[in-house]
């Protein structure tokens, strides 16, 4: 039942609305001059939350997900992204098929993520399983349900099926970077781009869209603020806000780099076609390269260089926080969950090293 209150200002108007298990909620009209008016604006906002009630709570889990995707969160996203999103929907829609969001149980859900991670690697379980609680806080929010069933679940996943990445030892790294250096020639920007992969562990899609503006030589300094499409050859954004970041750099890389002004480019690797080498082109020169050195890696492209910089700065004791915030991660548990094998293997090694100083005392 709607109804009004009167205020310093005025009249506040308020609607009642009942959600789907009898409780009553009040929300808010707004204010106005005249008693009247806030009663007028209560009843109609009444009428809409039975509406919106009536047409949601019956919502099965997958109608509803789609419509939360659409609605907050399909915009600003990459392609990537959002092929993610529609790899999720057709899960739930078939394991739940027509069952509502409201008669889901934390016990259902439990068996949704144990069914699904019977056949998927961690890290596809966690997206998914990250992505339904989102969708499931809003479905709160709208008075569909009450209680979070996602709350405390356990995700499971198929160790089988973690891929492992591999990367190169110090003394591999060493000797992929001498060979890169051996024959760098302005005309091949291809090979720049390995070289500042390695030493910076920047994203593809970031270094294909640097251009010189991006490059402070007086500071040392690579500025990622945008990320390239090569399929439209044209800039887009960051994959995340937090993807924008400042990057220290050697000078050493810087010295090469200037180099590539031979071609007269707005864009550091633009080559002499003025084109940027794709995903195909670096990925056919680094085999190349690691070829000609004798390097043999099963599965090793150009984005596990971003692995082996990791790898690297691991070794030689830089800090993860630090990393995180190198490599443009939202918050250091993205960085620990995604590069968790290499956390664990210096753990490992940390541990071993703890137990030897406290063996001297």
């Amino acid at each position: 039942m709607s109804y009004v209150r009167k205020a310093k200002k005025g009249y506040y108007g308020y609607a009642s609305y009942q959600d789907n298990e009898g409780k009553w909620h009040q929300k808010s009209a707004g204010c106005f001059n005249l008693k009247r008016e806030a009663l007028q604006a209560a009843n109609k906002l009444e009428a809409e939350l039975d509406q919106v009630n009536l047409d949601l709570k019956d919502m099965t889990l997958a109608k509803y997900y789609w419509r939360w995707y659409e609605l907050y969160e399909e915009n600003g996203i990459t392609d990537v992204t959002k092929n993610r999103y529609k790899v999720i929907r057709k899960a739930i829609e078939n394991y739940w098929k027509d069952t509502r969001l409201r008669d889901i149980k934390r016990s259902d859900y439990q068996a949704f993520i144990n069914w699904y991670g019977a056949n998927h690697a961690r890290d596809s379980v966690n997206k998914l399983n990250n992505a339904i609680r989102s969708c499931v806080g809003y479905a709160i929010d709208d008075d569909i349900i009450s209680k979070d069933f996602t709350h405390n679940v356990k995700v499971v996943a198929n160790k089988e099926r973690e891929r492992k990445v591999e990367y190169l030892s110090h003394d591999e790294l060493v000797t992929l970077k001498n060979e890169v250096n051996k024959k760098l020639n302005h005309y091949n920007t291809s090979r720049y781009m390995i070289l500042t992969a390695i030493y910076t562990g920047m994203r593809k899609s970031e270094i294909q869209a640097l251009t010189w503006k991006d490059i402070d030589f007086l500071h040392a300094t690579i500025s990622v603020t945008k990320s390239w499409n090569e399929k439209k050859k044209a800039f887009k954004p960051t994959k995340t806000e937090s993807s924008k970041r400042t990057i220290k750099v050697n000078r050493q890389l810087l010295n090469h780099l200037a180099e590539l002004k031979a071609n007269s480019s707005v864009m550091v690797f633009q080559n002499v076609l003025e084109t940027i080498p794709t995903s195909n082109a670096l990925n056919k020169c680094l085999r190349s390269i690691m070829n000609d050195c004798g390097i043999e890696k099963q599965g090793f492209h150009f984005h596990s260089l971003r692995h082996v910089h990791v790898a690297y700065l691991l070794s030689q004791g830089v800090d993860i926080y630090a990393i995180s915030k190198r490599l443009g991660h939202s918050n250091i548990t993205v960085t620990l969950n995604t590069y968790s094998y290499l956390v664990d293997e210096y753990k490992a090694k940390n541990d071993t090293l703890i137990i030897d100083k406290l063996a001297q005392l």
